[in-house]
């Protein structure tokens, strides 16, 4: 069994930076497909970027490009989201999430494992 732990929000201005960061005890990710997801209130959850266990392609939501980046820390068992030039729209709780079977995708759906959540709040 996978359980992740998701950290590094906070409250940021606009423009601004976070890392969060998504351990996961149990077994390794090194194969699993991880996934980033947020959802703001009243929203529905959305994919934000993934990463794929079998062939290391990522994958971002139209609107993050260019601004987030997911990454990996084999020797941490831990997954990344640098979010820069952070916007108010951005406002949400942020999940990571695993895919057993290591594809990286947007649809929550098929995901097996979830993290708590963690709050990411941008505003002035």
């Amino acid at each position: 069994q996978v359980q992740l732990v998701e950290s590094g929000g906070g409250l940021v201005q606009p423009g601004g930076s976070l890392r969060l960061s998504c351990y996961a005890s149990g077994p390794a990710l090194d194969y699993f497909g991880i996934g980033w997801f947020r959802q703001a209130p009243g929203k529905e959850r959305e994919g934000v970027s993934c990463t794929s266990g079998n062939d290391g392609r990522t994958d971002y939501a139209d609107s993050v490009k260019g601004r987030f980046t997911i990454s990996r820390d084999s020797a941490k068992n831990t997954v990344y989201l640098q979010m820069n030039s952070l916007k108010p729209e951005d406002t949400a709780v942020y999940y990571c999430a695993t895919d057993r079977f290591g594809p990286c995708h947007l649809d929550p759906d098929g995901y097996d494992y979830w993290g708590q959540g963690t709050q990411v709040t941008v505003s002035s």
